[in-house]
């Protein structure tokens, strides 16, 4: 086994000892909330990049935890004190929190939903763990302890991964960029020659990913250092560039299928020539702009020139990601080009689903553990609110949860093993101790990093039930008390997700689609300032949803995918500047607006056949100001478009 693949199985060993080690040098009454502090963070965040994170996400996720931490420990106090004297109230008050908690996390941006998914549940876990101790009384004392023991944990989890060499990401950056350009190239020589149309939506839907992927590794760079600033904003501009790029490319396809010879033949030749590296396509941009230049505007198809132009600025931005130099004049033109519009999520009824499923889960395991005084009930509410919080922003919840479930499962013989044999035996040596628990970390981490299902949640859930009290004792009942209600908790959690089931995802993807189509109706306006706003990070990062909720539908696919090229067609369209067409624009937003916000199918035909109408009457409005084609033409193919997909976009 190479060297790298052992770095984070040490680091995660190493933060677990030392967490194990500070907490009983300095006598902490629960040592073991820094140990599965320091468990979750650097192991989490390993299992969700599939082997060593890189630099600066163990710290993101550990100031993540901690906000959390610190919300829910303020939610619980502010019940606690209004509903002392109303147990059951207090417990569904908390609930209700977690499940409002859940709800906004579905809302807002996966890599920050961590930490409300955490305040939710933390709130919720300081509430139970008091009522199951009848200490009540003491919740500022449990408060405050809780967050140190986090903190030492997170602070074990940041110091093993600064000590182990972090891994940067800028040389992934880098080499992705790069080749995200040359990919660009043999898609355009694809849709020039013209390729079928498998092999054209293959190279798209690739490209669609890899740009959403680069853009992703922005965030990671920011996390490690803030001396990538001037990079963080070139590959801002650099996302904008690729999906142009893909657009220009999707587009140069779809008119060339529908019209013949529209690109001359000195185009087809040039792209012929191949290209396998970033100097090749850059000779090759030299060559296309010479015969651009000498070829003129009106011989020259729009798509063409619009992709060569936007390919210039990604090679010029290139050389400052690499060198990280100070940003030139010409490239702080590129970089404040055009605004950047931001859309409002789609997933309104989905993150609805989840906040329910988290509150009536929770609500009905308190009403059922307070009723039957279950003594496996504390454990098992925990792992109910911990399941719920967290699976439910997972692409796959139940996946989620049957991973935990797993874990819980492996833990009880692991947990056995270590509490009733192997902790007894180290009692009168803190070294054996940390080397015990250090095996069980450092096997833990080979096998999450290979992402292997149950691991993640076998450690935590081992650590968990070892208790790691100051001082400590050894009640097999209540061990097996434990071991049990977390498993029954996660296997409630599991019945929740399969009983309450979301029926959201058709919903999401005909409002996706129909929102594309708004977006390309809204782009018929003569006002300047919304002519040169940017939508295409938001259309994309919606096409992106798309793809991932229906993998194998290819027509929602090319419906989004031809939507977008329309609204990039009629925002730069030549529009007649007059009082009437600037109000009949209004109309068609108007029109567009209510077939997105139809609550019915009914209402949505009616609105999306009058939208059709009014469509119809804005191209005889066109030819009656004497428009010119560049205006007429899209108008008319998205008319088109729209009343042949009429049915996909308006159905339930």
């Amino acid at each position: 086994m190479q060297w790298y693949r052992l770095r984070f199985p040490i680091k995660l060993t190493f933060a677990i000892v030392l967490a194990l080690v500070i907490g009983f040098h300095f006598n902490l009454q629960t040592p073991r909330w820094a140990v599965m502090t320091a468990c979750i963070v650097a192991g989490g965040t390993a299992f969700a990049a599939g082997g060593d994170p890189f630099s600066g996400a163990l710290r993101h996720r550990g100031m993540l935890r901690i906000i959390g931490t610190f919300i829910g420990c303020i939610a619980s106090l502010v019940i606690m004190i209004a509903t002392i004297r109303a147990p059951v109230v207090m417990l569904l008050l908390c609930c209700l929190w977690a499940g409002f908690c859940v709800w906004l996390s579905s809302l807002i941006k996966v890599e920050n939903s961590y930490a409300l998914g955490l305040a939710g549940y933390t709130a919720l876990i300081i509430v139970v763990s008091l009522n199951a101790n009848g200490s009540v009384l003491v919740a500022p004392q449990f408060a405050v302890e809780r967050c140190s023991e986090i903190i030492i944990g997170i602070v074990c989890a940041i110091l093993a991964d600064m000590l182990f060499s972090p891994r940067s990401i800028k040389q992934d950056v880098d080499r992705e960029v790069d080749a995200l350009l040359v990919d660009h190239y043999h898609l355009m020589q694809l849709c020039v020659a013209p390729a079928p149309k498998e092999e054209v939506d293959n190279a798209l839907t690739g490209l669609v990913r890899r740009t959403t992927a680069v853009n992703g590794m922005r965030s990671h760079l920011m996390m490690e250092s803030g001396r990538w600033h001037n990079i963080d904003r070139r590959l801002r501009a650099l996302n904008t560039l690729s999906l142009t790029l893909i657009t220009q490319a999707a587009e140069a396809f779809v008119i060339q299928d529908t019209r013949e010879a529209y690109l001359p033949p000195q185009f087809h030749i040039l792209f012929e020539k191949p290209a396998t590296t970033v100097a090749d396509v850059h000779k090759q941009m030299k060559v296309l702009r010479r015969v651009i230049s000498a070829s003129g505007s009106k011989n020259t198809p729009v798509t063409i020139a619009n992709w060569v132009g936007a390919a210039t600025r990604y090679l010029l931005l290139i050389k400052g990601i690499h060198t990280n130099a100070r940003i030139s004049r010409m490239e702080e033109e590129v970089l404040n080009g055009e605004p950047v519009v931001k859309m409002r999520s789609a997933e309104t009824r989905h993150a609805l689903v989840n906040g329910i499923r988290t509150f009536v889960a929770t609500a009905v395991g308190s009403l059922f553990w307070l009723w039957s005084g279950w003594s496996s009930g504390s454990g098992a509410m925990v792992m109910l609110a911990v399941v719920t919080a967290l699976a439910m922003r997972m692409p796959n919840p139940l996946m989620m949860a049957k991973d935990f479930l797993y874990g819980m499962i492996v833990a009880i013989p692991l947990g056995s093993l270590y509490y009733m044999f192997i902790m007894p035996s180290t009692q009168q040596s803190m070294l054996l101790l940390c080397i015990a628990m250090g095996v069980m970390a450092f096997v833990a981490g080979i096998l999450i990093q290979r992402r292997q299902i149950g691991t993640l949640g076998a450690l935590v859930g081992t650590v968990n039930v070892l208790t790691l009290d100051n001082p400590m004792t050894f009640n097999v009942s209540a061990f097996l008390d434990n071991a049990l209600g977390q498993a029954i908790g996660c296997f409630l959690a599991l019945l929740v997700i399969l009983l309450i089931r979301d029926t959201s995802k058709d919903r999401i993807g005909r409002t996706l689609l129909n929102r594309f189509m708004y977006s390309a109706v809204s782009a018929l306006t003569t006002n300047q300032l919304r002519r040169r706003e940017n939508h295409l990070p938001a259309l994309y990062q919606q096409l992106f949803m798309l793809l991932n909720m229906f993998p194998g539908d290819i027509n929602k696919y090319r419906i989004a995918l031809t939507l977008i090229i329309s609204h990039q067609r009629l925002r730069e369209a030549e529009i007649p500047v007059n009082a009437d067409l600037s109000a009949y624009h209004k109309q068609l937003r108007h029109t567009a607006d209510r077939v997105v916000a139809s609550g019915s199918d009914t209402k949505r035909r009616r609105n999306f056949e009058q939208l059709l109408a009014e469509l119809g009457i804005y191209q005889d409005k066109l030819r009656q100001y004497d428009a010119p084609l560049s205006a007429t033409e899209p108008v008319q193919r998205l008319r088109e478009m729209l009343k042949k997909y009429q049915s996909t976009l308006i159905q339930i």
